[in-house]
């Protein structure tokens, strides 16, 4: 464990950043703000108040304030309000920058080789870990089995989580050091993949059955967390994201913020959802806490899991899958225990977020939802996260009682080809849809799921837009009447993630009173291609009138 993230040890300080300026115009700007309705207001200056708030807003016909102590030029760039994540891991995306990352490898080959290179460059780490394979895009067609890691790295325990976070691959060693045997069971919620005619483990754990090798596995030290999340910041802030919402926020990783907090080195405004019910009254106590260190952190609720995910066939369908005709995919808890944790969250004004990617998972959450509804009056904005795959007669239910819809637009763009294969022609309906959701009254949210996808908000802009992919396919979009439009897609990913965790009014809009968050890109949204949006570079990061990133 001392050694586990030995590299990158070292003094943690405070992110280089503008100091807050006091009074300072910003002008010379094309600037693109949504209001409370998800309709566009363009400007071309803002006034920056001493307190890091937006003092007022102009437009080329405003008379330009006299009691300014600054001037900032903005070189005519695209000024946008920062980017809210509405659905993203921040510990895990520092930890997967500090690990070793497979999401690029396109063969079962390119991973085995990038194993044994990570390896061989890092002979004192104990552990071999790291994520992002993904079988699927290795056309593998099969999991991958713990014989073939044997084979490049035999004497060190490995273990490798899949790109949604859960699967996780190990070699014969980390189950030896766990006791994972021919007779041990797969949990509740859990599948032990075992050789085919045999109950031998094959090397694959899915969803609940991760825990019989990851209770084994090093934890990080106080002062790699803290490495891990001046990581994540500076990795969020390249890509013009000022606010995330965190999914699953463990006791270490609150504490990991309030660390930077308290040293002024937290400048991502974060709203934490806890990983369980014990964490949550741990974290806050009796109510959601309040607002710390300038709108910087916030812990809003719990996150909930319904099922798993579609490519490890965790997804819990009606109807068995279409390329396993046996399997319906892992309820994760059962209607009661969901019931439970959601009456225990409420009944203190906790926000539940609750994951649902498969049809019967996004039916058993909206029927819940529908039920505790009578009990828990007022605005709880339950969050329905995922809404992968709904069934369309259960689209409507989305509309009722305030359900916000936290969807991520790159997923449709990276599972395209395996949803087609878990579900078949004739079950994509209410697939990856956007459109309809939105189209029934239920709020969206868009986000990344970092480090499942990047962080890269302008390809999910993309994708949200066209229903392509980077090459531009299919032509003419995957179920392309679930597109939405540009302006929806700004205010998803921008005032839509703020009201998705109780902070409009604090941020996710550039009008006067709101945090000065925002970014300076060369492309303005409205106008360019779904190409030229991938393109998009991002010059500046402003959080709370600070410059915390420029592009070199």
């Amino acid at each position: 464990m001392k050694y586990l993230f030995a590299a990158f040890a070292g003094t943690v300080c405070a992110l280089g950043a503008t100091p807050a300026l006091a009074d300072t115009l910003i002008d010379n700007v094309d600037g693109i703000t949504v209001n409370e309705d998800g309709n566009v207001e363009r400007f071309n200056a803002i006034v920056i108040a001493e307190d890091g708030r937006v003092r007022e807003v102009l437009s080329r016909k405003s008379d330009k304030p006299k009691d300014i102590d600054y001037r900032v030029d903005g070189q005519g760039r695209v000024m946008l309000p920062g980017f809210v994540d509405a659905h993203a891991h921040v510990m895990s995306i520092g930890i997967a920058a500090m690990t070793l990352d497979l999401a690029e490898t396109n063969s079962l080959a390119e991973a085995l080789a990038a194993i044994k290179a990570f390896a061989d460059a890092n002979p004192g780490r104990p552990w071999i870990l790291g994520r992002g394979w993904n079988q699927e895009k290795w056309g593998l067609g099969r999991f991958p089995t713990a014989a073939e890691i044997d084979a490049v790295v035999p004497d060190r325990p490995v273990w490798l989580g899949r790109i949604d976070g859960h699967a996780a691959w190990a070699n014969s060693e980390a189950m030896k050091r766990a006791g994972v045997t021919a007779a041990s069971e797969s949990p509740a919620g859990g599948r032990i993949i075992r050789k085919p005619g045999s109950r031998e483990p094959e090397g694959v754990f899915v969803d609940a059955a991760e825990q019989l090798v990851s209770k084994v596995v090093p934890a990080p030290r106080p002062e790699d967390l803290d490495v891990a999340l001046r990581k994540a910041q500076e990795i969020l802030f390249a890509d013009g994201v000022t606010a995330a919402a965190d999914m699953g926020t463990t006791i270490q990783d609150w504490q990991t913020f309030r660390r930077a907090g308290d040293v002024g080195a937290l400048k991502l405004r974060i709203m934490a959802y806890a990983d369980s019910v014990g964490s949550m009254e741990l974290i806050a106590g009796p109510e959601p806490t309040p607002w710390l260190y300038q709108d910087r952190l916030r812990l809003n609720g719990i996150k909930l899991y319904m099922d798993g995910a579609l490519g490890s066939r965790g997804a819990l369908l009606k109807q068995p899958y279409h390329d396993e005709g046996t399997h319906k995919g892992l309820p994760l808890v059962s209607p009661a225990q969901l019931r439970n944790l959601m009456s225990r969250a409420a009944s203190d004004g906790f926000q539940a977020a609750i994951h649902a990617i498969g049809d019967e998972a996004n039916a058993q959450v909206l029927a819940a939802i529908e039920e505790l509804s009578e009990a828990y009056a007022g605005d709880r904005r339950w969050r329905i996260e995922h809404a992968q795959i709904v069934d369309p007669q259960d689209i409507a239910r989305f509309g009722r009682h305030g359900i916000i819809a936290s969807m991520q637009p790159v997923h449709q763009t990276s599972d395209r080809v395996m949803a087609e294969a878990r579900l078949g022609p004739d079950r994509l309906g209410g697939a990856y849809a956007w459109r309809s959701i939105a189209a029934v009254g239920s709020p969206l949210a868009f986000g990344s799921d970092a480090p499942v996808e990047l962080t890269d908000v302008f390809a999910g802009y993309a994708a949200a837009i066209s229903r392509t992919d980077a090459a531009g396919e299919p032509f003419g979009g995957w179920l392309p009447q679930e597109a939405v439009s540009r302006e929806a897609a700004l205010a998803a990913f921008t005032y839509g993630g703020a009201y998705a965790g109780f902070a409009e009014g604090r941020f996710g809009r550039l009008v006067a009173g709101e945090r000065a968050d925002f970014i300076l890109v060369d492309t303005d949204p409205l106008l360019a291609t779904p190409a030229e949006l991938r393109q998009t570079r991002v010059f500046e990061t402003w959080i709370g009138g600070e410059r915390v990133y420029q592009a070199r």
